[in-house]
């Protein structure tokens, strides 16, 4: 997902209420299990650094970000790169920033292409706000944030709890994200936003780095805005050249998949995979792996196992190298996040699917006080060889 060049001034755009105390919020708390361990900080519910072993066993930290935490308040007011942060209340984008749900039209502020869409829960999304740490322990951490009936134009209050919990033999880490909606029916989709690069820096991109999406049949057709056009695209269907690159269903490089199907000017990935599960497996089915990607400078290997119905991967396009990596990356020779450096793996539901009911994907993305809550469950488990 590309970032912005520029937000309004921290305090011009964060109310009181969701401010709270800085210094709490950039407070790094750690957990950890044996062959991993994460830190966070409460600014945006946010994954600041993972450490997991290599095949030489040492640890490297795979996740993009700042080794100083008040950083990313700067990056709230400036760049909103959404590193490591949750976002919502409606991840990814909405088409002209408006929506229906019954007789009623809302709209929320149309924060990218110069206004012409929503992006990941409009101006200030919930990456951009103080959570409230609910539960720390040796091995798990819950952050919960209560967003108001109203803000940024959703309606109805909405309560949201996300719990990170590592775990050992092998190596892994979960995230779930529960919302509950009090009062109104509201739009309620959201994920992580955590970029990733399993090579620690190793080599300036990802690109030979091998990528293997199994059940991503089909993409979800985006205009040059990055919206969805409401046409699903088979990557598999029918059997004629040239084979879409964006077909990952047999392993590959991340370099071999690159396509201009990203939107106006990319060339790369920012793209919705859906994920067609097997007949014989529920439609979400947390057993079976939907990603599997391996660094060969390392020998690390994430798999990444959800009860989401897609999932957002973006190569890191935009990235131009202004930004610098950790200390511990840099000791690897590259020292700042370049273009293709990296990738954002984001588990959700099909993108503006509330503006597309012929999709039947409603009942998935809106919740009220008459439905279930909102879950999103995403593991990612670490090995290497």
């Amino acid at each position: 997902m590309r970032f912005f060049s520029s937000l309004p001034f921290l305090s011009a755009v964060l109310p009181a209420s969701f401010l709270g105390n800085n210094d709490d919020a950039i407070k790094p708390l750690t957990i950890s299990a044996q062959g991993i361990n994460a830190t966070f900080i409460g600014h945006g519910a946010r994954l600041t650094h993972l450490f997991v072993n290599d095949r030489d066993e040492k640890p490297r930290d795979v996740v993009v970000g700042y080794d100083d935490p008040a950083q990313y308040l700067i990056d709230t007011a400036t760049s909103r790169t959404f590193y490591g942060s949750i976002v919502g209340r409606y991840a990814n984008r909405i088409k002209n920033g408006t929506f229906a749900i019954g007789h009623s039209t809302y709209h929320v502020p149309e924060n990218e292409h110069g206004g012409l869409n929503s992006l990941h829960g409009g101006t200030l999304g919930y990456d951009g706000v103080n959570w409230t740490l609910a539960h720390h322990s040796k091995s798990s951490i819950t952050y919960a944030l209560l967003d108001p009936s109203g803000s940024e134009g959703f309606p109805g209050v909405l309560q949201t709890y996300v719990t990170y919990t590592v775990l050992a033999n092998p190596a892994r880490m979960t995230a779930r994200i529960v919302s509950i909606p009090f009062d109104q029916a509201t739009p309620a989709m959201l994920s992580t936003h955590i970029y990733w690069n399993i090579g620690a820096f190793s080599q300036p991109t990802v690109l030979n780095d091998t990528l293997h999406l199994p059940y991503a049949n089909r993409i979800i057709e985006v205009d040059s805005l990055s919206i969805p056009t409401g046409a699903l695209e088979s990557l598999i269907y029918p059997w004629s050249d040239p084979v879409s690159p964006l077909n990952f269903t047999s392993p590959k490089t991340i370099g071999a998949g690159l396509s201009d199907q990203c939107g106006a000017g990319c060339h790369g990935i920012d793209n919705a995979f859906i994920l067609d599960r097997p007949t014989f497996a529920a439609a979400d089915d947390t057993t079976l792996p939907m990603l599997n990607w391996y660094s060969p400078d390392t020998g690390i290997s994430m798999t990444v196992r959800t009860n989401q119905g897609s999932v957002q991967i973006y190569n890191c396009v935009g990235q131009d190298g202004s930004v610098g990596n950790k200390a511990s990356q840099q000791q690897s020779g590259v020292k700042t996040v370049n273009k293709y450096g990296c990738l954002v793996i984001e588990p959700q539901q099909w993108i503006d699917g509330i503006n597309h009911p012929e999709w039947g994907q409603l009942d998935k993305q809106i919740f009220g006080p008459d439905t279930g809550v909102m879950q999103n469950w995403a593991e990612y488990e670490f090995g290497a060889y």
